[in-house]
């Protein structure tokens, strides 16, 4: 079970997770400090030294508009963040499935901060609300690729499954 770090609405742009002044920080390693950097709370939540081992973000539609700049999905990975959205911006989704951030597209879905939340294969289950929502599934080769914890490692897995373990990667 997870609980809802924070709760946004809709249109939350690539620039909200990852502001445009740390364009120049590009490494995976340092972009996850700068993650929600003008939301003070989430952002001292995501790098307190007691950080949560799975931080948890709900929000509206269209997450992830705006730019198309990858350290948007990249920051929110390097904290280990599970999104659910109504719905998201086509490139923040696919930079998502690329670098195997987990994504999970729930139309209905109804939830506060601090709510308990449970995730199954096919919905969403808010257990202060005892409410249940669907997730809209996506199609079984981004969720081979988001499993395999993004691209690269997706390639590696398939390289290695049709040459042999003996494949130079």
């Amino acid at each position: 079970m997870l609980k809802v770090t924070y709760k946004f609405e809709d249109d939350i742009s690539t620039d909200i997770i990852y502001p445009g002044r740390y364009m120049a920080t590009v490494l995976p390693s340092e972009t996850p400090q700068y993650a929600f950097d003008d939301i003070t709370e989430l952002n001292k939540i995501l790098n307190s030294s007691e950080k949560l081992e799975i931080p948890l973000v709900i929000a509206g539609k269209n997450f992830g508009c705006g730019s198309s700049r990858e350290q948007a999905a990249s920051t929110l990975k390097g904290h280990n963040v599970i999104v659910i959205a109504r719905d998201f911006a086509r490139i923040f989704l696919q930079n998502s499935i690329n670098l195997g951030l987990r994504t999970i597209i729930c139309p209905d879905i109804e939830a506060q901060q601090d709510d308990e939340i449970e995730i199954t294969e096919s919905k969403v289950i808010n257990n202060s609300l005892k409410k249940e929502f669907n997730i809209t599934p996506l199609p079984a080769a981004r969720q081979a690729i988001i499993d395999a914890g993004g691209l690269i490692p997706y390639a590696r897995e398939v390289l290695v499954r049709e040459r042999g373990n003996n494949c130079k990667i």
